[in-house]
């Protein structure tokens, strides 16, 4: 697979990640967590605890917590951690494909390998891409990360919308930026979001369910929401092409690579090639 940054300035991420940490409430993770360690990676699932005083809260906040609990674990490693949604699919040969920051960068935060409505910022001289996604389903932090959203995220989502309905991924990147991180977006996703719409998500006016505008490759296994539906390899077709022209849309209508980001660039040129070549094989 090629790939717009230079392979030798980073290690593939079976030697760079410490574990693979799967965030799940009910849902089956068996062929998630087949496929991870197949690849070679540790891995464990964390599930949401039913605890009596958990009943009141939002699903969206009963998430973070999980995903809190996943910090606490990676703020203790030495290397980084992968943490996933139990409905992300990844794609073949995952685990060979390279890390989307230096490794050797003391001030990165988190990357995520699936975004959505993503937006870039930069391009280093390696070729790495730092920007923003709002997504949580699947992204890498480091222990320095991990241990600055451990040092008060939650809290500080709590302390502005209670333990009600909230996108606390659409914050995440802004916390670990006013802390002096820098996160980073992928040249292409790494996986899909193969869940359905969360109902708490359309009752709160937030669109339906969101997908990779662009892929590495191919899947490694069918996204569960199509399993049980006839005319599924039609429908994942008709739902890649939506979702590419998405991103497309996006690219021309500025969205992803935001005109006042060119002006204020040293090298537009190189921000310019990162975005069209991720849409087209450049």
């Amino acid at each position: 697979m090629k790939s717009f940054q230079k392979q030798t300035a980073s290690p593939s991420l079976r030697d760079a990640i410490a574990e693979v940490l799967i965030i799940a409430y009910r849902e089956s993770t068996r062929l998630l967590e087949s496929t991870f360690v197949q690849a070679g990676f540790c891995c464990e699932t964390l599930r949401q605890a039913d605890l009596p005083e958990y009943e009141p809260y939002a699903a969206a906040h009963r998430c973070l917590l999980n995903h809190e609990t996943a910090w606490r674990k990676a703020a203790t490693a030495t290397r980084p951690t992968l943490i996933v949604e139990a409905d992300f699919v990844p794609v073949v040969d995952f685990a060979q494909l390279p890390l989307p920051f230096n490794l050797h960068q003391v001030t990165v935060g988190l990357a995520w390998i699936y975004t959505c409505a993503p937006q870039l910022y930069s391009v280093t001289p390696e070729g790495f891409g730092e920007g923003f996604s709002t997504s949580a389903v699947a992204y890498i932090v480091t222990p320095a990360g991990a241990q600055c959203l451990c040092d008060g995220f939650v809290e500080a989502i709590v302390k502005t919308y209670g333990t009600g309905y909230h996108t606390f991924d659409s914050e995440i990147d802004e916390y670990l930026r006013k802390r002096g991180f820098k996160n980073y977006v992928p040249f292409r996703n790494y996986g899909e979001h193969g869940g359905r719409s969360n109902p708490e998500h359309q009752r709160n006016g937030m669109s339906g369910i969101h997908h990779a505008d662009i892929l590495y490759g191919k899947l490694a296994f069918p996204l569960p929401c199509l399993a049980e539906e006839s005319f599924s390899e039609l429908k994942f077709l008709n739902l890649r092409l939506f979702a590419w022209s998405k991103g497309m849309a996006r690219l021309l209508l500025g969205k992803y690579l935001r005109l006042a980001t060119l002006r204020g660039s040293s090298v537009p040129f190189r921000l310019i090639r990162f975005a069209i070549a991720r849409q087209f094989n450049l």
